[in-house]
């Protein structure tokens, strides 16, 4: 797993690039697993800073249960539907994995109860439309691989 400094060392562009992504919108959808091992999907603000990317959750929040039995997630960046009279101009959408671990709450928190997180990155992916746009372009980045593009027809 790694922090978001250690993926901005590696490969900046690539960083600067997924993060531009999630700062597209406010709202990101973040999957957690329920008890039962199923997923839950949820709408979810994620901030980058200090080398880190973190999010809260409300007290009694059942995203906030689940990660406190699994911590495993995945988060998307908000979409944004390609232009259709010029799909490569389209940004793509960003996805990252990893687990969650507890970091104390701001100390202006004013909700009693809620959770506070940095994510531990497993994998981190930025997907687009190629030029010409007649292919899928795949860029992605895991700890001990670094990054890594690949297309697709």
């Amino acid at each position: 797993m790694a922090s978001w400094r250690e993926i901005e060392q590696d490969a900046p562009d690539f960083a600067a690039r997924v993060r531009e992504r999630f700062s597209a919108g406010t709202n990101k959808t973040i999957a957690t697993l329920r008890r039962d091992g199923s997923p839950r999907i949820s709408a979810s603000e994620l901030e980058f800073g200090d080398g880190e990317v973190t999010l809260g959750m409300m007290g009694g929040s059942m995203k906030l249960l689940d990660v406190r039995r699994d911590p495993r997630i995945a988060v998307h960046s908000p979409t944004i539907e390609p232009p259709v009279d010029a799909p490569e101009s389209w940004p793509g959408d960003a996805k990252l994995a990893g687990r969650v671990v507890a970091t104390p709450p701001p100390a202006d928190n004013p909700h009693e109860g809620a959770g506070f997180f940095r994510i531990d990155i497993t994998e981190l992916v930025l997907t687009y439309v190629g030029t010409p746009a007649d292919h899928l372009v795949v860029e992605s980045w895991h700890p001990g691989t670094g990054w890594r593009r690949r297309t697709r027809d």
